[in-house]
């Protein structure tokens, strides 16, 4: 089984963009970042995705929308992001 894409939305002053980061990294995780400090395409490309969403970061783990820097935490708190990160 192939592990998923990992898209993360950041800004570059974001505490909790690093914090996201830091977390997929302690997984060994690898991930796309998209720096959208200045908007432009890949600002409308996240909206897109994730219409309702008006913070970073954004993350998306394969087909999942799973939200910001808490939502990841929460998810590794309960146990379910390894299984969500191996797909």
């Amino acid at each position: 089984m192939t592990a998923p894409k990992i898209d993360i939305y950041t800004k570059f002053t974001c505490p909790y963009c690093h914090r996201a980061k830091a977390l997929l990294s302690s997984k060994n995780a690898t991930f796309t970042e998209f720096d959208i400090s200045m908007g432009g395409a890949d600002k409308a490309a996240m909206l897109k995705r994730a219409p309702d969403a008006r913070t970073v970061p954004q993350i998306f783990i394969g087909d999942v929308h799973v939200g910001g820097s808490d939502e990841l935490a929460a998810l590794e708190r309960a146990g379910k992001l390894d299984a969500l990160l191996a797909g």
